[in-house]
C-alpha cells in the first residue's frame, strides 16, 4: 500500500508550524489611545488550514480495495493457525477447511493489495529492502512467505498428496499468520493519520481480535459441528477481544474517537458492532447447532469486515478536519506548559 504520511513524526511537526486557526473578531479600545490598552474580543474561532489546504494528506489508498486487504489478510492468518491446531488434534475436515481458508484470503488479498498499488512490479519494489523500522516493509516480508505457504499448502491438500509437507506447510503458514493478522493495525497506526495515530495501543488488538473472529466465524460455518468446535472457541475469544478493544477506541475522551461515531465511519462501526455483539451472542448460545453455527459465524465475519471499513473511512475523514489537528496539538502543548511550571516551582 502506498500513500499517506508513513512518519508519525514528520505529520506533527508539519502541524506544529503553526496553529491553524483563524480568529473573526472585533478589537476593541479601553481609553481612546494609538492601541494601548487593547483587548482582543473574540467572537468566534474557526478551525482552518493555511491556503484552504490540509494539515495531513489523506492517504491515497483506494476503498474498497485497503478495507479488503486488511480483512481477507486478518481472516488468513487466524485461519493458518486454526488449520495447524486442527491437523496436530486430528481433525481433518476442520483443517481442510481452515487451510482453504487461509490460502483463498491470502491470494485475495494480495490481489486487492497489488490492485491498490496500481502496477504488480511496485510490490516486487517492495521485496527489494527490508525495513525493520517500516510497518508496510515489514509486512510485505510477512505476507509474501505466508501467501506461498498458505497457497502450496492448500494445493497439495486439495491433490492429497505428501502429507508431511502438507504439515510442514501449515505450521511455517501459522507461524506468519499470528503477525499477519495484527502487523495491519500496527501499520494504520505508525501513520501521521490522527484517528489512527491516536489509538496506537489498541488497534493491533482490534484488528487481531477481528480477525480471529473472522477466521474462526468462516471455518465454523463451513465445517461439520463434530470438528468445529475450536474454531467456535477461537471465533467467541476474538469476537470478545474485538469488540472491548473497540470500546476502548469508541469511549475515549479524545477527540480523535469523534470520527468513529459520526457520518460513514459512525453507520459502520455501528453496524460491525450489531453483527459482532449478535454473533457473538448465537456462538455461545446456539453454536453447537449446524443453523446457529453458520448463522453466527456469517455475523461475526460481517462484523470483521464492517469493522475495517469503519476503521479506514474514520482515519481518513479526520485528515480532512483541521480542529483534528489542532486541538489535540494545543492540548499537547497546555499539558507540556504545565509541567514546565511545576518543574519551575
Amino acid at each position: 500500500m502506498t500513500g499517506g504520511i508513513t512518519s508519525p513524526d514528520a505529520g506533527w511537526r508539519q502541524a506544529d508550524r503553526g496553529p491553524a486557526v483563524q480568529r473573526t473578531g472585533k478589537r476593541r479600545r479601553r481609553g481612546g489611545g494609538r492601541g494601548r490598552g487593547e483587548v482582543p474580543m473574540v467572537d468566534d474561532v474557526e478551525f482552518t488550514s493555511y491556503y484552504g489546504r490540509q494539515i495531513v494528506k489523506t492517504p491515497v489508498w483506494k476503498s474498497p480495495d485497503v478495507p479488503l486487504y486488511l480483512f481477507l489478510g486478518g481472516a488468513a492468518g487466524s485461519a493458518s493457525i486454526l488449520g495447524a491446531l486442527a491437523d496436530v488434534t486430528g481433525r481433518p475436515a476442520l483443517t481442510r477447511v481452515a487451510r482453504l481458508t487461509a490460502a483463498g484470503g491470502s491470494m485475495a488479498s494480495v490481489v486487492f493489495l497489488i490492485h491498490d498499488l496500481g502496477r504488480p512490479e511496485r510490490f516486487l519494489h517492495m521485496l527489494r529492502v527490508l525495513k525493520p523500522t517500516s510497518p508496510l516493509s515489514v509486512g510485505t516480508y510477512i505476507l509474501s512467505p505466508f501467501s506461498a505457504a498458505a497457497g502450496a499448502t492448500a494445493a497439495v491438500e486439495l491433490l492429497g498428496w505428501f502429507p508431511r509437507l502438507k504439515r510442514f506447510g501449515g505450521v511455517v503458514a501459522a507461524l506468519f499468520g499470528g503477525p499477519l493478522a495484527t502487523y495491519t493495525g500496527v501499520l494504520l497506526a505508525n501513520t501521521a493519520v490522527p484517528s489512527w495515530h491516536e489509538f496506537h495501543g489498541r488497534l493491533p488488538f482490534v484488528f487481531g481480535g477481528s480477525a480471529m473472529a473472522a477466521g474462526g466465524g468462516i471455518c465454523m460455518a463451513l465445517t461439520p459441528l463434530s470438528e468445529s468446535e475450536p474454531a467456535r472457541k477461537m471465533a467467541i475469544i476474538g469476537a470478545g477481544i474485538e469488540l472491548a478493544a473497540i470500546r476502548g477506541v469508541e469511549g475515549s475522551d479524545s477527540i480523535l474517537a469523534e470520527p468513529y461515531h459520526e457520518g460513514r465511519p459512525g453507520k459502520f462501526m455501528r453496524a460491525a458492532r450489531a453483527c459482532t455483539s449478535t454473533g457473538l451472542g448465537l456462538a455461545v448460545l446456539g453454536g453447537r447447532t449446524r443453523l446457529g453455527a453458520v448463522a453466527s459465524g456469517t455475523l461475526l465475519a460481517a462484523g470483521s469486515l464492517l469493522t475495517r471499513f469503519g476503521v479506514f473511512e474514520a482515519g481518513i475523514a479526520s485528515t480532512k478536519d483541521p480542529k483534528y489537528i489542532v486541538v489535540p496539538q494545543r492540548e499537547r502543548m497546555a499539558a507540556r506548559n504545565g509541567q514546565v511550571r511545576s518543574v519551575t516551582h
